[in-house]
């Protein structure tokens, strides 16, 4: 072989190595249209600081999806207020959750939260924190199991969606400062097994606590409850959509969608008087359909 095609050779074997190693990068867009599922917990389902469903990261994903690409189908019939991972896997491992899944080809996962946040105690009048390590280890460590066998299914049950596990933000700004390192580094641990357990399926981590930090009045207005309001729900869709579209897509504070809430007993009412339909229509945060197929179960801290 002759110097210079040896040197061509030796450069594009190097380039080929090269992005052998790079970290997994999401692809710009699912080809063709999208049929979006989101599973999980409330955050999933869109729950709002004033116990009330409403439009959720989910809904601006799906909304915002729909404006740069055709949007087949979006459901958030799976994602339930309370559950935990243990619940959120089984939910997937449900035969009214296979017709939704086989078909996917986008979904997102939030579930983790619930293991971890019930366990922490809240005086919201002296501003305290506390929990017990313990507990909190061995919860963590379920989620960790749990999460590995959730990810596990979703490849078998659906095997054509990209899939995204969402991370979680500090739930809890309104506390003394000096109360908020703690329980901080227990949401950093669950971050990091969600982290962990997503690379190593293969999937996409989507970390929200930047947008947040621990001060994020203006995103979690309620000291008495940890779910974020519309511009909270913005702030993490938009770490999505930052993976997602490669940075070209994002949702505008003038894109939220007016409040246009359910409360708890308008969803139980509408849950008691039909079953959700296994063959949904898009559902745009526009609509309350999307909203009244959800189940309640017991309220959790992050439920």
């Amino acid at each position: 072989m002759v110097p210079f095609m040896k040197k061509k050779f030796l450069f594009a074997l190097s380039v080929f190595v090269m992005f052998m190693y790079l970290p997994i990068q999401a692809s710009a867009f699912v080809n063709g249209p999208v049929s979006y599922i989101a599973l999980g917990d409330s955050l999933a389902a869109g729950q709002t600081p004033n116990r009330e469903i409403d439009t959720g990261y989910s809904d601006l994903i799906a909304q915002e999806i729909a404006r740069n690409q055709p949007l087949a189908f979006y459901s958030k019939a799976l994602a339930f207020p309370g559950y935990t991972t243990a619940q959120v896997l089984e939910r997937v491992q449900s035969e009214e959750a296979k017709p939704l899944l086989e078909n996917a080809n986008l979904i997102t996962v939030s579930a983790g939260a619930n293991d971890l946040l019930r366990l922490i105690q809240v005086d919201g009048a002296s501003g305290s924190i506390a929990f017990q390590q313990i507990p909190a280890d061995y919860s963590l460590n379920k989620a960790r199991e749990n999460m590995v066998k959730l990810l596990d299914e979703l490849k078998k049950r659906a095997p054509k969606a990209q899939v995204y596990v969402m991370g979680y933000y500090f739930a809890y700004p309104h506390v003394r400062d000096s109360q908020k390192n703690g329980t901080a580094k227990q949401l950093n641990k669950l971050n990091e097994i969600l982290a962990r357990v997503s690379k190593e399926a293969g999937v996409q981590f989507v970390s929200v606590d930047a947008a947040f930090g621990d001060q994020a009045k203006d995103k979690i207005p309620n000291p008495l409850d940890v779910h974020p309001n519309a511009e909270g729900y913005r702030a993490m869709a938009n770490q999505f959509l930052a993976m997602y579209s490669n940075g070209q897509a994002q949702v505008l504070p003038a894109e939220i969608p007016p409040a246009n809430p359910l409360t708890f007993e308008e969803l139980m009412e509408a849950q008691n008087s039909s079953k959700p339909a296994k063959d949904e229509s898009a559902l745009l945060p526009s609509s309350k359909l999307s909203n009244n197929l959800l189940v309640l179960t017991e309220l959790r801290p992050l439920s």
